[in-house]
């Protein structure tokens, strides 16, 4: 980044000292900044003519931007390019599973298979426009059948097999695939998990679905009947794949990927990306906000159902390894990622903020036990990280790595917070505002809070990125696609986060927005609650919702406690004071309820909404969105809350 800036100065004449001076190039002369992306970062196309940045014809309606409007590129291409980068290894891919299994594929065996897919999906009819979908661990393969799609000009979706048929169905059955590629089963905190029967349900009811490749994770042996043309996914690989037709190239504004929401609140918004906005996003935060080098190892703990499955495998354009890992992320054993962050060199470990508030209320001490020399980045997103998970990273894991704590979310594919490796990290903070992205904290009128630190409000973005979705599936009049981002504030992306500036000019999330608690008329963010109250070595997690009771909302707090503790009354007066000292008397819980068990979304995150519909008597529309909807039950007409 500091070569990158001393170049930019001397082009510019505009002085580069700090992250925050070009941050503000970045959003002041966005047409120079993403042609600078494209020239710095190598991207391999045809720019086309005129400017990198078209504004809209309104400036109320930033869907209207174009970006690169004569360019023509391949997504695919430019992943595969990465591995002719100076200083990137032989090695591609690795792969791990948690049962100890271990591949390895190199720059031209990762060119080679995605040809004969590629081949393969073309004799099926696959072009341009036409939709693959994956149904799959994070694996290889999926990787393959992704740059296989992509090459041709086509649409990729995936989704992970852990997702039932409805789930599945719900997703897939909005976008109409062509081609499906599955799994038949997985492995995760060991045992094995057959969706050979589930697999048959689903292919039933995608009528669109002309052939399946299906993967054998578990080697069964015994066939499955699909009723439809079925072809081994590895005898297509060492099958006669060609290299004709090359790479598609395809205009800056044509579809790449369909990604969804979390559905927690009905059926999921299929979010049509562009391939190239991706590629150029992706491009940005990797090699200046996470300083990804080619040689780099980066790891990211994600399935194929999270918008950071993309955000990782675009790492190979940057020439990186990506380790892929599938599986617990603690099976066999509590420290079992740490030990693959040694044995693979890693130098960007991505994992979630719960995962490391896990490792530390277990006491894990990686660095004491482990060899991290090589790991330079700690990437860490999903939900809020605090001050005391900050600590322990420093504190056991390594203390000379850059700790990015990093918000965004599916809808952009993307990072609209993230981390700068120039300047100081922060506890609890967010670096900086995504480069390209005029990102701002409002209050309910629309006032920026810039300068107003600890103030909170809603986190706005008022200019396009190219990562924004291209249109919502079945949406044809965008209505969808305003009401979900344009409506609260006309002109300007809300993307539903509660949010604050800090003193540093970093940034703070405090939950999302539909979450946000209202007691007795004041806005209260459930991280700032779960901050706190995690903080006891007694409570593994928390999650806080609003109740209607008398006329008023009042806090209810459900606890998770670790092993042999109770929510005694001793328990019960610490958090309180503990909430009342660091917070406020406000965001004291009214009722505090022990629970075996919090529902999260399958990437991980808290399902507040979820615990409130239940509380209220409220249906949860959408429980295959949920990696564990038994435990609603546990919410179901508890006598505490009558009162």
């Amino acid at each position: 980044m500091r070569a990158v800036m001393k170049e930019l100065e001397a082009i510019t004449d505009r002085p580069m000292l700090t992250m925050a001076d070009f941050h503000d190039f970045s959003v002041d002369s966005p047409g120079d900044f993403w042609d600078l992306v494209w020239g710095e970062c190598g991207i391999v196309g045809d720019r086309g003519e005129g400017s990198a940045v078209l504004p809209p014809a309104s400036v109320q309606d930033l869907r209207g931007t174009r970006f690169f409007p004569s360019s023509t590129l391949n997504y695919a291409e430019n992943l595969l390019a990465g591995g002719d980068l100076p200083g990137a290894q032989d090695t591609a891919l690795v792969f791990r599973r948690e049962d100890g299994v271990r591949r390895v594929w190199s720059w031209a065996e990762l060119r080679a298979a995605t040809s004969a897919i590629a081949h393969a999906l073309r004799s099926a009819g696959v072009g341009a426009g036409d939709v693959v979908a994956a149904w799959m661990p994070n694996t290889p393969e999926t990787v393959i059948t992704m740059l296989a799609t992509s090459s041709l000009g086509a649409i990729f979706t995936s989704t992970s097999p852990d997702f039932g048929p409805a789930g599945v169905l719900d997703r897939f059955g909005q976008v109409a695939p062509k081609v499906l590629v599955a799994a038949d089963g997985y492995v995760y905190a060991g045992r094995r998990h057959d969706r050979r029967e589930a697999l048959q349900q689903i292919v039933a009811e995608l009528p669109s679905v002309r052939q399946v490749y299906l993967v054998g994770e578990l080697e069964s042996g015994s066939p499955v009947d699909l009723r439809v043309p079925t072809h081994d996914f590895h005898d297509l690989l060492s099958g006669s794949g060609t290299t004709d037709g090359g790479f598609t190239q395809m205009p800056f504004d044509a579809p790449g990927f369909v990604l969804y929401s979390s559905g927690t609140t009905g059926v999921p918004k299929c979010l049509v990306h562009r391939g190239a906005g991706l590629l150029l996003k992706h491009a940005s935060e990797h090699r200046w906000h996470l300083d990804v080098r080619p040689g780099d190892r980066v790891f990211w703990f994600t399935t194929c159902g999270w918008m950071m499955w993309n955000w990782l495998v675009s790492a190979l354009a940057a020439g990186a390894t990506v380790v892929l890992y599938d599986g617990s992320p603690f099976h066999p054993g509590p420290d079992h990622l740490w030990r693959i962050a040694e044995q693979e060199q890693i130098t960007l470990f991505g994992v979630s903020a719960k995962y490391l508030d896990a490792c530390h209320k277990q006491g894990l001490k990686p660095g004491e036990d482990r060899d991290l020399s090589s790991l330079r980045t700690i990437g860490s997103t999903g939900s809020p990280l605090s001050p005391e998970a900050f600590a322990y990273v420093y504190r056991e894991v390594k203390p000379d790595l850059h700790l990015a704590s990093i918000s965004g979310g599916t809808d952009i594919c993307g990072c609209f917070a993230l981390g700068d490796p120039t300047s100081p990290v922060w506890p609890g903070e967010l670096q900086t505002p995504a480069l390209g992205a005029d990102v701002d904290v409002v209050d309910e009128n629309g006032n920026s809070l810039r300068g107003q630190a600890g103030v909170t409000g809603e986190l706005i973005c008022r200019n396009a990125l190219p990562s924004m979705p291209l249109e919502f599936v079945n949406d044809p009049d965008q209505a969808r696609y305003s009401a979900a981002y344009f409506e609260r504030f006309p002109g300007v992306w809300a993307h539903g986060d509660f949010a604050l500036w800090t003193e540093h000019d970093g940034i703070m999330i405090l939950g999302r927005s539909d979450a946000t608690l209202n007691a007795g008329g004041v806005r209260i963010g459930t991280a700032e609650i779960y901050r706190q109250v995690e903080a006891f070595d007694e409570v593994l997690e928390a999650i806080a919702i609003g109740q209607r009771h008398d006329d008023d909302t009042r806090v209810v707090l459900f606890v998770k406690l670790a092993e042999g503790y109770d929510l005694d009354d001793i328990l019960r007066a610490r958090i309180v004071k503990r909430l009342r000292e660091q917070c406020s008397p406000r965001h004291v819980p009214a009722k505090m309820i022990a629970v075996a068990d919090l529902p999260r979304t399958r990437s991980g995150k808290l399902a507040e909404l979820a615990v409130a519909d239940v509380v209220h008597g409220r249906e949860v529309r959408n429980t295959e969105a949920l990696a564990n909807p038994q435990s609603l039950d546990l919410f179901t007409d508890l006598k505490e809350l009558r009162t």
